[in-house]
């Protein structure tokens, strides 16, 4: 039976809760996650089509609002105008946590120069579950969806390479067999996983190391999620920064706390201690 939200929200705290939702199987859902959805005034989603699978599963009737990257600046002042009068409003994604990689951030800083309470869910991740079954380093930089540009894609990837961690990425299935030279070129010597279909059936995943990867002939459907291992570190070490590292450095210094920048950055034949010096100089 549906809950009529009205009659039951009075104990909850009012604002905007960040609701995950299962990015294949309809049964990875917290209990918490369908209450909260339960008990909305309103539901954001970006397709009301997709997020009416879900909630008509589970008998959630809480009234919809889309809300995509094509319209969330419109809907801006409207969403904000619902939460100020006490509503309790919820945002979903087609699939996942919401606002990483999908709309939502616009909102989220909007309440808080509102001082409205944005209350986050823990829940379902592509990226977090591709980490776990991975077996690389835990410590990983989440890139996002690979740009339309092939070029800004290379030009990251150079970046990238330089980070002591294991990478995350989205990318379509379309798109993956025409990157291969760019991992290969930017990445050898790596490994790589490829998800696709994670939770569903039908779920699949490649491990292969990515000098390989051109071999394999991928014939792939639907979006993937890509994981690539850490960077293998050669034991002998000097005492100089190349011009590109001091760079990529000089980019990081004002945006990252030096001990976060030691871990991030490695190179073949330079100790830690050299970048966190090179580091502490250009602070001073």
């Amino acid at each position: 039976m549906a809950i009529n939200s009205h009659f039951i929200n009075k104990d909850f705290k009012k604002g905007l809760y960040l609701v995950p939702t299962p990015i294949g199987n309809l049964q990875d859902i917290t209990l918490r996650a369908l209450e909260i959805l339960k008990i909305s005034d309103f539901i954001l989603c970006e397709d009301t089509r997709v997020s009416k699978i879900l909630l008509n599963k589970y008998e959630i009737s809480s009234s919809l609002i889309s809300n995509h990257k094509f319209n969330e600046k419109k809907n801006l002042s409207k969403i904000i105008e619902i939460l100020k009068n006490g509503s309790i409003v919820s945002m979903i994604s087609d699939a996942g946590t919401p606002t990483i990689s999908d709309p939502g951030s616009i909102l989220i800083n909007e309440c808080i120069n509102n001082y409205i309470d944005v209350i986050p869910l823990p829940g379902p991740s592509s990226v977090s579950t591709a980490i776990s079954i991975s077996g690389f380093s835990e410590k990983f930089f989440f890139y996002g969806f690979f740009p339309e540009k092939i070029k800004k894609g290379n030009d990251d990837f150079k970046i990238l390479n330089s980070l002591n961690s294991s990478i995350v990425f989205f990318i379509s299935s379309k798109k993956i067999n025409k990157i291969i030279p760019l991992l290969q070129k930017n990445f050898s010597g790596r490994k790589i996983l490829i998800c696709r279909e994670m939770t569903k059936l039908f779920e699949e995943y490649i491990r292969t190391e990515i000098d390989q990867l051109d071999k394999l002939n991928l014939n792939l459907k639907g979006e993937l999620t890509i994981v690539i291992s850490e960077k293998k570190l050669d034991k002998k070490t000097s005492q100089t920064l190349s011009e590109s590292d001091k760079k990529i450095i000089k980019k990081m210094i004002n945006k990252f706390p030096v001990k976060e920048i030691v871990k991030l950055i490695t190179t073949k034949k330079v100790s830690k201690k050299t970048i966190y010096d090179y580091c502490i100089k250009l602070k001073k």
